[in-house]
Parts: structure tokens; C-alpha cells; sequence
């Protein structure tokens, strides 16, 4: 492994980084101190703050009910009002909704419920008179002195409330019942004290509510248009908050489902129990931290931008002999003795190192000019070494090959030979007795059928296992071989003449006009084809085309190609199909493909195999060419017409002579062979 020098930093980088976290470091650790105590502080006082807003304005709600029904106590006290009498009530009426815009609704009703007078600002001249002697706010009116509740939405929009005093006459110094006085007062002017106190609504806003979390009423808003809506209401998780706790007044954070979190106080009002609720946004609330976090930031600049260049100029001073230094260690890294820099011999440590460096420099001059003979003679050696050891490989790596080829070879002949000896005698027993058995049973007329069907697959099966120990037998043997000079094309039709194709198999010929004429084996390549097409047929049951081509590719090489349509070989598979005795079917003995690889081999030919689930397989068989001045053909291709000299195209990327390997595989997923 080549080595690689590490990466080293620039000292004045490290004088830069250390300055920074001298500086920076404590500056940092203080800010964010004062700006944690900061917060907290103004947090503390923010809430501070709110609490009181939201008591004083809980105070100026309780204070405007209670003037309410102080105008409604006074009004009832009247003289003439106490007597029932239904012209001075009338006119005592009028004067209340002239004076106090905010009643829209005032009523009378007398000990039995009955409403004997009803004013309103948005009622008909003779408006309908109603009976509340089974209503709520009578009853607790007449019984328990006085009623405030009721909160409703006039004309769906706008909050009201319901204040009901009872009538009382004085007789002989004893208060007499004599009705009750209801009125409805409109609520908006909450909501227009809210907003004079908290107009900015981005900043802080206040609410008035009634009820609990699950029916809460908003009974104003410092943003009006909150308050005036058919669905008005604050959030729910900020109801959960102020509508459930037990204390009179608090405050503190509260998460919105927004992910946002807001400052919010609230206080009770008095009487009724209604919540006022004061929230600031934590924006606001820390502004002054905030303020202090920018200008902590604006000194971290200046300090960014000062440090550097005083740290750089300190460095410059330290560096420059360093820098004067590492050059001359260069120059001695790359053997340039005579052309070393002046190096300035300061009074301090460096300059010690300095003194050190030039005595190490002359010292290691002179052993590099002995480590370059000594470099020289090994050189020498090695590269004579080198070629013995390689020349040594390749003869025993040709000897291991030649070993490995003639092991297997004997161990398949002498499986051959006990299969020959040892199978086929029994076999042939086996195959006549079946026969006089059934030719017996034949002849005394009592063949069962089921005994004749097993007779049969008897016969079946001893005729593949004979065929079997054929197939074993053919590739073990080392038959010589017999070439003949043969037109293709007229060989591969009598081929595909003579071969039983099932009826779901169609055949597709593309034979090259040019008549391409090879020098083959005969028996060798018959069979090889044979067993090609007799694979694609089997991994097309059903329907399928085996298309064959013949191709000249270029002045030394014809290309024999066998395709089906089947499934394709899977990739784990791919690599093993030529070695001998390895199937992936339920029988067979494995020996199809190797066959093929023999036959191949035997004639110096090469096998590509292009394999996908998409395209099936092909078989590519490049056959060495005839040359034009060649052997005529011979055997009953002669009778054919004329033998044509191949084109002298130039080669598509083919090497003149077979390769050292002769199968090669095409890797669908990558496009390329292996």
C-alpha cells in the first residue's frame, strides 16, 4: 500500500483557533448568563405585570356589573315604581335606557310571573308580554334578592347579560315584595375597555370569559371582532389552564398547539365567576434579552473580525523561520542538497532547531548517495528475480492446469466403466424379464391393465437410465476427432430437419447469405446443437420460438447462435452450467451443456452465453472460418451450391484467435461480459 502523508494544519491556523477560544470562550459563557437571568427576570416581571392588569380589569368588571344592578335596585325603589303603578314605571323606565345605553332590554313582572311592562330598543311598539313564573332568573330574583347570569349572544353576535332585582315596597317598616325588575345589558363596552388597553393586537391581547372548559362563554375581547362571532371562544388548551385552576389569580407559560408559547395571567372576578385572562407573547416579553442577545452578538463580531488579524500578525512573526524551514525540508524530500533556502539562525529555540536541521541535512546527503548505490545493485537483482519467479509460475501454473485436466478425465472414466460394468448388465436383466412378462401374461389373456402400465413405466425408466450411462459414456470417452470441411447453413438445416420439435415450438431460421464454411466434427457438433435446442424446448412448455442464426463477424470467426424464449438463467446458476455433472432439473445427468463446451473447445471455438428474464437465453458459437483458398466441403454438403469466400470486414472488437478462456458469459444487469 503506497504511503500516503497526512494532513497537517497551518500553525498560524491553530494560533488563529486558539485566540478565538481565548476570547470568544468566556465572552460566550457570560452572555449567555446575563442573557438566561435576563429572561428569567423579565419574565418574573412580565407576569408581574399581567397579574395585575388582568385583577384591575377583573376589579373594573365586577365594578360595571355591580353598577348595573345598582341602577336596577334604585330604579325599583322609585317612588311609584314599588306601588306597581304602570305609568310611573313606564316613565321611570325610559329615563334608565335614556341614561344608560347599555340597558337593551328592561322588564316588570308582577308576584305571579305575569310581565306587566317590557321596553327594549329593538322591540315593536306593542311587543308580546311573557310569563316567567317558571323561569330561573325570576325565581331566584323573587326568593334570593337578586339574579345575574343569563349570558347569551343578542342576534347571535353580540354577548348580553341578565340582572333581575325584585320590587319592594315599605309598609308599617317591613319590606314587601311586589315583583321583580329584569333588564338585559349589553356587554360590548367590555369589550371596547379591552381594546383601548391592548390596541396593538400582535403584542398582547385580554378576554373575558364565563362557563368552564367544556361550555365556556367569551364575554369580551381586546380585539372586538373575536367577541362578535357565532363560534366565539377562546383556545382550548388555554382554557384548560385558566378554567381549571383553584387559585384566585396566576400566571405562567402556555404552549399553544401551534407549537408557539405565550406569557398569560389571570384573575377572577368577584361575584360572578367570570375569568379575566391577560397573555403577551414571549417575543414581547423578552425584548430587552433579545436586545442584549444583538448586541452580545455585535461584540462577537468586532471580536471576529480583530482576533484574526492579530492573531495572524503573531503568527507571521513565529512562522516565518518555521516556514523557511519547511521549505528546505522539501528540497531534501526530493534530494535537491545544493539548492537549500538561507536559513535566518535566531537567538531562541528555533533558531536551535535550525542549527539542527542543516547538521541533519549534510548528515543525510551523505546517506542517500550510499542508499542510491545500495538502490541501484537491488534493482538489479530484483528485476532477474522477477523474471525467473514469473517464469517459474507459468510452467507450474500450465502443470497444475495439465494435473487438474487429466485427474478429472480419469476420474470420469473410471465412473464410465463401473457404470458400463457394473449398471448396464443388471439393467438389461431387468429389461428382459419385463418383456417375457408381459409377453406371457399376453399370451394367457389375463394382462391386467394397471400390471401392463407398471411393465411400462418399468421399461420407461430403464430406457433413461440407459440413456444415461450413453450420455456418461460419450463425454468420457476420448474418441479423435474427425473434422470436415462443411457449409453451415446446409448442416444446420439437416439438423433442424430431422429434430422432433413439439407443436407449441415454432422455429425462426436467419442464415447468412453469404454461405459461411467451417471445419467441424460432425457427430460432435450435431449433438451439441442437439442439446441446446433440446434445453430451450424444455423451458418452454407451453408456447415459445427457438430462433437460429448463422452470422459471419468477421474474416476469421462465423457465429452460430441458438436462442429460446424462455425465463433466462438465474445469475447464481450462470457461472456453473458448462461444469460437468451439475443440473438444476429433477433428472438429468448434467452432461448437455458440458457436451457442448467439449465440442467447442475441441474445434479452438468460443461460447458467449446473453441470458434475461425478459429475453430468454441465446447460445453464441463462434466457429472458426475456413479461409476463402481452404479444402472444398466435403461429405453431401459438396452437392450444395459453390462455396463463397467470406467479406474482409475488419473485426468488431474480436481477437484473431480464440481466448485463453473459452466460454464467455454476458451479465444481463450490467450489459458487459464476465
Amino acid at each position: 500500500m503506497p504511503y500516503s502523508e497526512p494532513r497537517r494544519g497551518k500553525l498560524a491556523y491553530k494560533f488563529l483557533f486558539w485566540f478565538l477560544l481565548i476570547s470568544l470562550a468566556p465572552m460566550g459563557v457570560v452572555g449567555w448568563h446575563l442573557v438566561n437571568i435576563s429572561q428569567n427576570v423579565l419574565k418574573e416581571e412580565s407576569l408581574r405585570n399581567q397579574e395585575s392588569l388582568a385583577t384591575g380589569f377583573a376589579e373594573t368588571t365586577h365594578n360595571l356589573i355591580t353598577t348595573f344592578k345598582t341602577v336596577l335596585h334604585v330604579a325599583s325603589r322609585l317612588d311609584g315604581f314599588s306601588s306597581m303603578d304602570p305609568v310611573r314605571q313606564n316613565q321611570h323606565l325610559n329615563r334608565v335606557m335614556q341614561q344608560h345605553p347599555a340597558f337593551l332590554e328592561l322588564s316588570v313582572f308582577d308576584l305571579n310571573g305575569l310581565e306587566t311592562i317590557r321596553k327594549g330598543r329593538f322591540l315593536g311598539a306593542r311587543p308580546e308580554l311573557r310569563n316567567f313564573f317558571d323561569n330561573t332568573v325570576f325565581q331566584v330574583a323573587s326568593q334570593k334578592g337578586e339574579y345575574v347570569g343569563d349570558l347569551r349572544r343578542f342576534q347571535g353576535l353580540y354577548p348580553t347579560l341578565t340582572i333581575a332585582v325584585p320590587i319592594v315596597s315599605m309598609a308599617q317598616s317591613r319590606a314587601v315584595k311586589r315583583g321583580v325588575l329584569l333588564g338585559k345589558v349589553s356587554l360590548n363596552g367590555l369589550s371596547q375597555m379591552l381594546h383601548q388597553e391592548f390596541p396593538d393586537k400582535g403584542r398582547a391581547e385580554a378576554a373575558v370569559v364565563a362557563g368552564d372548559v367544556r361550555d365556556s362563554f367569551l364575554v369580551a375581547h381586546s380585539d372586538p371582532n373575536k367577541v362578535f362571532s357565532r363560534k366565539a371562544g377562546l383556545p382550548d388548551e388555554i382554557l384548560k389552564v385558566i378554567m381549571t385552576q383553584s387559585a384566585k389569580k396566576g400566571g405562567g407559560n402556555i404552549a399553544l398547539d401551534d407549537g408557539s408559547s405565550v406569557l398569560g395571567a389571570y384573575a377572577e372576578v368577584k361575584g360572578v365567576g367570570w375569568v379575566v385572562y391577560v397573555q403577551q407573547p414571549i417575543e414581547s416579553a423578552y425584548l430587552a434579552a433579545t436586545e442584549m442577545r444583538k448586541q452580545i452578538a455585535r461584540v462577537f463580531l468586532w471580536v471576529l473580525i480583530i482576533t484574526p488579524l492579530l492573531s495572524l500578525a503573531v503568527a507571521g512573526h513565529i512562522t516565518q523561520p518555521i516556514r523557511a524551514l519547511q521549505v528546505a525540508g522539501e528540497k531534501l524530500k526530493m534530494g535537491e542538497f545544493e539548492e537549500l533556502p538561507e536559513i535566518t539562525m535566531t537567538n531562541d529555540e528555533i533558531g536551535d532547531l535550525a542549527q539542527s536541521f542543516l547538521q541533519m541535512s549534510d548528515s543525510l546527503k551523505e546517506k542517500t548517495g550510499e542508499l542510491l548505490h545500495a538502490k541501484d545493485e537491488l534493482t538489479k537483482y530484483g528485476r532477474d528475480l522477477e523474471r525467473r519467479v514469473e517464469a517459474r509460475t507459468r510452467e507450474l501454473k500450465a502443470a497444475q492446469d495439465e494435473l487438474i485436466k487429466k485427474e478429472r478425465l480419469a476420474a470420469i472414466g473410471q465412473m464410465a466403466s463401473v457404470v458400463g460394468h457394473e449398471i448396464r448388465n443388471p439393467l438389461a436383466v431387468i429389461n428382459n424379464s419385463i418383456f417375457f412378462i408381459k409377453t406371457k401374461l399376453t399370451k394367457a389373456g389375463d394382462m391386467d391393465p394397471k400390471v401392463e402400465r407398471h411393465c411400462s413405466i418399468i421399461q420407461s425408466e430403464v430406457k433413461q437410465a440407459n440413456g444415461i450411462i450413453d450420455e456418461i459414456l460419450t463425454y468420457s470417452r476420448q474418441r479423435d476427432l474427425k473434422p470436415e470441411v462443411v457449409k453451415l447453413n446446409f448442416f444446420m438445416e439437416d439438423v433442424l430437419s430431422i429434430y422432433p420439435f413439439p407443436k407449441h415450438i415454432q422455429v425462426v431460421k436467419h442464415f447468412d447469405p453469404r454461405d459461411p464454411v467451417v471445419t467441424i466434427d460432425t457427430d460432435e457438433m450435431r449433438q451439441a446443437v442437439r442439446n441446446l435446442i433440446g434445453n430451450g424446448v424444455e423451458v418452454m412448455p407451453e408456447k415459445g420460438t427457438t430462433t437460429v442464426t448463422t452470422q459471419i463477424v468477421d474474416q476469421h470467426w462465423v457465429r452460430l447462435d441458438i436462442h429460446d424464449a424462455g425465463p433466462g438463467i438465474p445469475p447464481d446458476v450462470l457461472e456453473k452450467i458448462f461444469t460437468p455433472f451439475y443440473t438444476t432439473k429433477a433428472r438429468g445427468t448434467g452432461l448437455g451443456l458440458a457436451v457442448v463446451h467439449k465440442a467447442i473447445n475441441r474445434i479452438n471455438g468460443k461460447v458467449e452465453v446473453d441470458t434475461g428474464p425478459a429475453k430468454g437465453t441465446k447460445f453464441m458459437l463462434y466457429l472458426p472460418l475456413v479461409p476463402s483458398g481452404g479444402a472444398a466441403p466435403s461429405g453431401p454438403i459438396a452437392q450444395q451450391q459453390p462455396m463463397m469466400p467470406p467479406p474482409q470486414a475488419q473485426p468488431p472488437g474480436q481477437a484473431e484467435g480464440p481466448p485463453q478462456t473459452a466460454v464467455r458469459f454476458i451479465d444481463p444487469s450490467r450489459g458487459k461480459g464476465v
